[in-house]
């Protein structure tokens, strides 16, 4: 038995360990904000947090996440909105917004990590999520914004 917290909540799985993070997420606990992109871990759409760092759950096994905190965007702020998607709101980042929960669960690792980050910093952390939009100026901007909110 394979046991997590997921937004705060302590789970327990019972199936096949190899099984990706991103379906027990979104078909076992209907959590559907983390969205399934290429599946090969490329476009960073299904970008969770575990134990604090960004992992791409669509290559992610249940078998890695045993004791595990998993964070996906619906337990990113329990009461309103974490500042990295108030940044992401005031800086009209979204587009057709398919991308943004693991853009944002990206952004929050970039900046659990690094308070102050360069437009260096920021493109290297973001390399691996994919805007099909190209929204990646107003992304950039967003983060700045947010670590201006957060140090």
């Amino acid at each position: 038995m394979i046991q997590l917290r997921v937004n705060g909540t302590d789970r327990q799985f019972e199936g096949d360990p190899e099984m990706p993070l991103l379906w027990y997420l979104r078909d076992m606990l209907e959590l559907t904000g983390t969205k399934f992109g290429c599946g090969m871990a490329l476009c960073g759409a299904c970008t969770v947090l575990r134990n604090g760092e960004a992992v791409r759950s669509c290559t992610t096994p249940m078998k890695y996440v045993d004791g595990a905190r998993v964070t996906t965007i619906e337990g990113l702020a329990r009461n309103g909105l974490h500042p990295v998607q108030k940044a992401w709101i005031e800086a009209n980042v979204p587009q057709c917004g398919y991308c943004q929960a693991g853009q944002i669960m990206q952004a929050v690792a970039l900046l659990q990590s690094n308070k102050k980050p360069t437009d260096q910093d920021i493109d290297e952390a973001m390399s691996g999520n994919i805007c099909r939009c190209g929204t990646y100026q107003r992304i950039r901007a967003a983060i700045k914004s947010a670590a201006e909110g957060i140090a």
